[in-house]
This record gives C-alpha cells, structure tokens and sequence, in this order.
C-alpha cells in the first residue's frame, strides 16, 4: 500500500524553504500509486495539492489536504519523422534533466530553456518560458487524470489553451487534475536557433563561438542564468516571481517619453512586452532588503528568502514591489508564483 505521511514540514518540498506543515503527504512514483491514494476513502473529500519541484508555489499557511508529491519518472520515444520525434516524458522528470537529453541527442526546441527550475508536470501548466521560447512550441498532448474519480484524459496543444504563463491546468482546471505526462515534439538535428532575445548572442561572442550547436546554445542560457539568479538550494527562491506585464503601444510610447530608457518588446497582438525585472530595478528596489526577505541584487525579478522567512513575509514584500511599480509607472506587475493557503 502506499505510504501517507501526517503533519509533515513542507520545507523541503518547496524550493523558498518555507517551513509549512501539510495534514497528509504522499509520494507518488506511478500511476498505479496515484490512483490507489486517489482511492482512498479519508481523502475523497479534502483538498489535494500537486508538487513537482515545488520551484512556483509560495506556502502562506500550513495545508489543510493531501499534498502529493509526483515522482512519476520516464522519457520514451512514440513517434519518429525525417524531421521530428515525440517523447513521452514522465511528470515527475526534472525539467533540466529533459533538457539534458535532448541537447545530448541534438533534438531541437527545448534548449532555450535550460535550468528552468521545477518538473516536466509544471511545463504545460506555467507555459514556462525564456529567452524567446515557450514549451507551448513543442507540446503535443498531456495525459491528465482528475482528482476527482481517476478518470485518465489527454489534451492537445489547442485544448491545453496556453497564453503567456499561462494555461487551461493553471485556470479552469486548477486542482482539478493531476498531470501525468507530457509529450513534445522536437526538430532532430536542428541548424537554426533563437539567438535574439536576452544575452545569448553576445554570450556566444564572449565563449568565442561562431556557429552554435545545440550544445552551445544550452551552455550559453546556463551561464547567463547562473550569472543572474541565485542557486535555489543555497538561497531560497522561487525564480521570477512576477510575470513580464503586457501594455498597450500607446501607454509604452507615452511612458517612453518620461522613461527614455525603458525597454519594451513588440508583440504579434501589437502589445508592447515590458521587463518586469527593469520596472522594479528602476523603483530602486534591486537589491533592496526587508528584514529576512529581499529583492535579488542580480536580478530584481526574483525574491529571495535570506533565513526562516515566513510565506507571509515574502508575499508583503512582493505587494510592496508591485504598489511601488504602480505608483511609478502605472502597470500592475501580476504574480507567477502560486500562492498556497
């Protein structure tokens, strides 16, 4: 029978190191597992959490359900073209350790988004993204069951319905169902790469690279992350905590008026994409620090937990961030990570 925990810290379950404590935890390793926890009578009728690498939750209070933590583990080939092949990739996979065997394989679509911290079952929920590239390019179907009976159900890309972090298991299926696996296409042997958006063409300059592989590519993502955001396990966080807001053309143009400097990147709906991290470093709050929580140096995009913070703390942090970039710009910075409690 499968293991289930009681009244268990979920510190270590969450990459902010937020010491909240669960009713009930069970990890899970199969479906198999999953279903027969789902079964169980004593939890039918109590709420149930998900956790992959818990790298986007923020716990303010103890969990009153079952959290389940999903280990469900495996890459398998399904499909094979010329040009592409299908991997079915279990939810628990960590998502670096997929990226690691496409880049060693040459299959082409996911590179951009190395040491993107979390699960392969967080991918099509946040629509992750970076540096110009969203899972939602290479998601074929995700493979569901719901909480509620059991019931197994796969999704494709256009049901998923992803928007910019955004998706139909982080809307109206939000704890509604579980995530089982998730199947992407990618290019064999690519040639072609987005270089454009970030610091990868000039981090290619730096490593002396002309004509990037693949593996050059994901190295040069991952020295640009190291170089910006903090190491999860040695400085709790969360990644971004806010979402790149979306403006119209006429609200950027009358900003860049009074803001010369502020930077903007168009979009095919003609909204103007805004760095969140450069609305906050210019309210002069990058670095800035409240007691145990703070504002990265590197990167104003990221909360830190400095020591034993509370959710709460960090969450009226991230409410001062986003008073304060109102106040100075008139935009509303809007949260990527889930709020738990």
């Amino acid at each position: 029978m499968i293991a289930v925990q009681e009244n268990v810290s979920l510190k270590k379950y969450n990459t902010f190191g937020v010491d909240q404590k669960a009713k009930y935890l069970s990890e899970i390793g199969s479906e198999r597992e999953l279903l027969e926890v789902l079964d169980m009578d004593k939890f039918k009728q109590i709420p149930k959490l998900i956790l992959g690498g818990g790298s986007n939750v923020l716990f303010i209070h103890d969990y009153p359900g079952l959290v389940i933590v999903n280990q469900i583990k495996g890459i398998t080939v399904t499909e094979e073209s010329s040009d592409y092949i299908w991997l079915k990739v279990g939810s628990g996979e960590i998502w670096q350790d997929l990226v690691d065997y496409a880049v060693a394989k040459n299959l082409g679509g996911i590179e951009n988004l190395s040491l993107i911290p979390g699960t392969v079952g967080a991918s099509p929920v946040q629509n992750i993204g970076a540096y110009g590239v969203e899972a939602k390019e290479t998601i074929q179907n995700v493979k569901v069951a719901w909480l509620e009976n059991g019931k197994i159900q796969s999704f494709d890309n256009s049901q998923c319905q992803f928007g910019y972090r955004d998706s139909v298991f982080k809307g109206k299926l939000k704890g509604l169902v579980v995530i089982l696996s998730v199947t992407f296409r990618l290019q064999k042997n690519p040639t072609s790469f987005r270089t454009d958006y970030g610091d990868i063409t000039k981090t290619l300059q730096e490593m002396n690279i002309q004509n990037p592989d693949i593996k050059d590519i994901s190295r040069a993502v991952v020295t640009i992350r190291q170089a910006k955001l903090p190491d999860p396990t040695k400085t709790p966080n969360a990644g971004s905590f806010f979402k790149n807001p979306e403006i119209p053309q006429e609200l950027f143009e009358k900003l860049k008026t009074k803001f010369e400097s502020i930077k903007g990147y168009s979009l095919p709906n003609n909204n103007i994409k805004i760095p969140a991290g450069w609305l906050i470093e210019n309210c002069g709050l990058k670095g800035y620090r409240e007691g145990k929580v703070g504002v990265h140096p590197k990167q104003s995009l990221v909360l830190v937990n400095y020591g034993r913070a509370t959710g709460q703390e960090i969450l009226d942090l991230a409410k001062k961030v986003q008073q304060t970039v109102t106040q100075k710009f008139g935009i509303n910075l809007e949260m990527e990570v889930n709020l738990i409690g």
